[in-house]
C-alpha cells in the first residue's frame, strides 16, 4: 500500500514513532512533518499546511495521522479525495494535566473539542495504551456533560466502536537477551524523560537530595529532551548534585544514548502524565531496573510478578526502594535481565507487521 503519514509535531516520541514505523513497515510510507513548535497552532492549522503540500491525495491508499491535528478539518477540506484515515493518539488535550500557570487561566476546551471531532471523523482510532483509551473516554463523557443543551448524542459510543489499543514500537532490536551487569561504582541512576512539569522532576530531585544527605553514593545521567523553557529545578539540581552528575542534557546520538542506558542500574519515573512510556521501556530493555509510580500506563506494561518491587505510591517508598537498589549487594541482575526480555515485544521488528496487517484490513477486510 501507499500510506501518507502526517505528523504535525515531529519531535521527541512523536518523531521516534513516525520514523520507526516508516523504517520497518513493508508498505511505501510518505512522511510529511512539521517542526515541534506551537502545538496549539498545529492543532488548529496543520491540516491547511498539509493539504497544500500534498500533490495527489488520491494516489494514497490510506492516511495515518496523529493527534496534534484537526482530522475533521482535513477530511472536510479534502473531500472525496481523502482515502480512509487512521488517527493515532499519543496524548489528548482533555486528560493532559495543566501546569501551575495554566490553572490560573480560564480552561481552554478548544483543543479537547478538536480531539473529539477528529476521533469522530477518523475511520479508525488507535490509542497507545488501555489506560489512555479509558482516560480519553472518561474525559469525553465529562466534556459532553458540560455542554449546554441540546447535547450531541451517542458520541462516546461512536468513538468506542472505532477505537482500539495499539502499542507503539521502540527502536532497540540490537539489544542482547543477556545484558551486562551494569554494576558501575557508584551505581548510575537514569532520568530520560522530557524536562517538563508533567514528569514531576521536583519530586525526583527531592529524593536524590535525600540520598545525598544520607551519604548513599550514586551517579546521575539526566538525558531527556528539553525545550527552551523548562522547570527551574533542573538548573538548581545541577548545582547541588554537581559531583553526582555524569551526563546532563539531551543526547542526540542514539548510540551514545543506548550506552548510557546500558550503564544504568535504575531508571526512575515520577510522572503525573504518561500514556505509554517509551523512555521507561527503552531503559528497562537495556538493563535498568524501573522504579515507577503505581498509576498511569505503567501497571499494564510491567509483569505482575515484579510489580511489588517496581511500584511506589509515596515519596518515602521511592526513597526506600531507590536506597535498596543502590546497595552493592542488590544489583538484581537476573531480575533486570528478565524485565529486559519482557520489553522485547515492543520492538518495531515485532510491532510493525501487526500495524501493517491492521492497515491492510482497513483497505481489504
Amino acid at each position: 500500500m501507499k500510506i501518507l503519514f502526517l505528523e504535525p509535531f515531529f519531535g521527541g516520541s512523536h518523531q521516534d514513532f513516525a520514523t520507526g514505523y516508516s523504517l520497518h513497515s513493508r508498505h511505501e510510507i510518505t512522511l510529511l512533518t512539521m517542526p515541534p513548535k506551537t502545538w496549539r497552532w498545529r492543532m488548529r492549522a496543520a491540516s491547511l499546511h498539509f493539504l497544500q503540500e500534498i500533490r495527489q491525495l488520491r494516489a494514497y491508499d490510506l492516511v495515518f495521522a496523529t493527534d496534534m491535528m484537526d482530522v475533521a478539518q482535513f477530511k472536510a477540506l479534502a473531500g472525496s479525495d481523502c482515502p480512509p484515515l487512521v488517527l493515532y493518539f499519543h496524548e489528548n488535550q482533555m486528560s493532559y494535566p495543566l501546569s501551575s500557570r495554566a490553572k490560573q487561566r480560564k480552561p481552554d476546551i478548544d483543543a479537547g473539542l478538536i480531539n473529539i471531532n477528529s476521533a469522530l471523523a477518523a475511520n479508525q482510532i488507535w490509542f497507545n495504551s488501555h489506560f489512555h483509551l479509558t482516560a480519553f473516554v472518561k474525559e469525553v463523557q465529562r466534556l459532553m456533560k458540560q455542554m449546554p443543551a441540546p447535547r450531541p448524542k451517542a458520541v462516546v459510543d461512536q468513538i468506542q466502536k472505532k477505537a482500539r489499543v495499539v502499542y507503539p514500537g521502540c527502536g532497540f532490536a540490537s539489544t542482547p537477551d543477556v545484558l551486562p551487569p551494569g554494576t558501575g561504582d557508584p551505581p548510575l541512576i537514569i532520568w530520560n524523560h522530557r524536562w517538563e512539569y508533567d514528569k514531576q522532576p521536583e519530586l525526583f530531585f527531592k529524593v536524590l537530595l535525600q540520598l545525598k544527605q544520607r551519604c548513599i553514593p550514586f551517579s546521575l545521567a539526566v538525558l531527556g529532551e528539553r525545550y527552551s523553557m523548562y522547570p527551574d529545578v533542573f538548573d538548581q539540581a545541577r548545582s547541588v548534585l554537581d559531583k553526582e552528575i555524569v551526563a546532563f542534557g539531551y543526547e542526540p546520538s542514539r548510540q551514545a544514548y543506548e550506552k548510557w542506558l546500558a550503564k544504568g542500574r535504575v531508571v526512575v519515573s515520577t510522572a503525573i502524565q504518561e500514556n505509554f512510556g517509551i523512555s521507561v521501556v527503552e531503559a528497562v530493555r537495556f538493563g535498568c531496573f524501573p522504579l515507577l509510580p503505581r498509576r498511569l500506563s505503567y501497571p499494564e506494561l510491567m509483569p505482575e510478578a515484579c510489580q511489588e518491587d517496581i511500584f511506589f505510591t509515596t515519596d518515602t517508598q521511592l526513597l526506600e526502594k531507590l536506597t535498596f537498589h543502590l546497595e552493592p549487594a542488590n544489583a538484581c541482575v537476573a531480575q533486570r535481565n528478565a524485565l529486559s526480555r519482557h520489553m522485547q515485544p515492543f520492538s518495531w521488528e515485532t510491532q510493525a507487521p501487526g500495524y501493517d496487517h491492521l492497515l491492510e484490513n482497513m483497505i481489504s477486510p
